[in-house]
């Protein structure tokens, strides 16, 4: 039987474990970029990767990156095992359920 949360959406970033920085983040980051600090030491200060603080600061990149990804075979070469995924799904939903009927 379906969860009753699984058609509802985790609106705020907050809650959404996918989001790696937060739009308040975001803007810290190209402030202190600006402001001279390092690409390294702001991956360091937010616990994320160069990677993704590179595709912040410069969407180019970010773009080249996908359109490679597509020319490779696209994002179908990262999906994990049927019961891998399963578990990950089943995780997901309790996880969303916990946190919609708490906040509500």
């Amino acid at each position: 039987m379906p969860y009753k949360t699984d058609k509802m959406k985790l609106d705020s970033p907050f809650f959404d474990r996918r989001v790696k920085l937060l739009p308040c983040m975001k803007e810290m980051i190209h402030i202190l970029y600006n402001d001279g600090m390092s690409i390294h030491s702001l991956a360091k200060q937010f616990n994320v990767n160069k990677r993704l603080i590179q595709f912040e600061l410069f969407p180019e990149r970010r773009q080249k990156n996908l359109d490679d990804r597509e020319k490779r075979g696209g994002w179908k070469q990262y999906y994990k095992s049927k019961e891998e995924h399963a578990a990950i799904q089943r995780d997901h939903r309790r996880y969303k359920y916990k946190v919609l009927t708490k906040t509500k």
